[in-house]
């Protein structure tokens, strides 16, 4: 999850957020297109809805189709080509010759490549005004945040900011200072080298309050990514990128989730997200305070 932040005023102007998306609701990829991005519904592209809101929660979706477009076979054809073309000629081809010829393949083989169909999903929380994309890219990330704001005209969503020092915080965590409260150390993390090029440690399935973690602390190696659990709900590893990453519900929740009679599809999925919902909006609740996350300017 990549969280941004937004003024929890931009909920009044959420009002006709269906009408505004679907405006802006994915289209086919064209013949000469790489690409398409649009919204779609949750629940599927044959819903109605292009939202889904469980109180203050709200479950968009970020479709697209991508042209599937290998370089090594566009690099093969071009390499033909060339070969012909120069056999032809009698000369080598310059370089803008090279380029447009390679432009012209791609017009060319672009209508018969494979579409892919990709799908991006986030959450926006109007209470703490924050919006969770399901992407640990930023620049995915920021691609749904800024098809949202093409879609409502203006949306002021902006990446965390921390007031202290991310890196800072997950090595005091590890080195023995209290965590926020419904917090625990998991069994995974990153150690670097606070200087460029430094030595990289990474470490699975390990008891972090050890003495080798201790040792390579002492050495100066700082955390870059800690793996932890709130509340034995979710367990994930924080960045000191402040990406949330490997995201999972841990058993006492799915148990209490499949422990719970519904009918059909739609409450399935309504249930699943009202649950990732909830959760979200706790985990954000404990780092907020905890990494000093600035407010969103209104």
């Amino acid at each position: 999850m990549t969280f941004f932040r937004f003024p929890t005023t931009v909920a009044k102007s959420l009002a006709e957020l269906d009408a505004r998306l679907e405006e802006c609701r994915l289209k086919p990829v064209g013949p000469s297109e790489l690409m398409s991005r649009g919204f779609i519904p949750p629940f599927g592209r044959d819903a109605e809805a292009m939202s889904h809101r469980v109180g203050d929660a709200i479950w968009i979706t970020l479709g697209g189709e991508d042209r599937l477009l290998p370089g090594a076979v566009v690099n093969d054809e071009l390499g033909k080509r060339i070969a012909a073309m120069e056999e032809k000629e009698g000369r080598k081809l310059g370089g803008r010759a090279r380029k447009r010829l390679k432009e012209d393949l791609v017009m060319e083989l672009l209508p018969r490549a494979f579409v892919r169909p990709v799908q991006t999903n986030a959450t926006l929380d109007l209470q703490h005004g924050f919006i969770a994309v399901d992407a640990s890219s930023k620049k995915s990330a920021e691609s749904v945040v800024s098809e949202l704001r093409h879609a409502l005209g203006s949306f002021p969503a902006l990446p965390l900011n921390a007031e202290v020092s991310a890196r800072a915080v997950l090595t005091g965590w590890i080195a023995g200072e209290p965590l926020p409260a419904g917090l625990v150390l998991g069994d995974e993390c990153e150690l670097k080298d606070p200087i460029d090029g430094g030595a990289v440690v990474k470490c699975q399935r390990q008891e972090l309050l050890c003495d080798e973690i201790k040792k390579h602390l002492e050495s100066g190696k700082q955390v870059s990514k800690l793996a932890l659990v709130l509340d034995d709900h979710v367990s994930f590893v924080l960045g000191d990128d402040l990406v949330v990453r490997k995201l999972k519900f841990l058993d006492g929740v799915v148990d209490q989730l499949e422990g719970t009679e519904r009918d059909g599809l739609h409450a399935e999925l309504d249930a699943r997200y009202a649950l990732m919902a909830g959760e979200l909006k706790r985990l954000f609740a404990v780092l907020e305070p905890a990494l000093k996350l600035s407010p969103a300017e209104a």
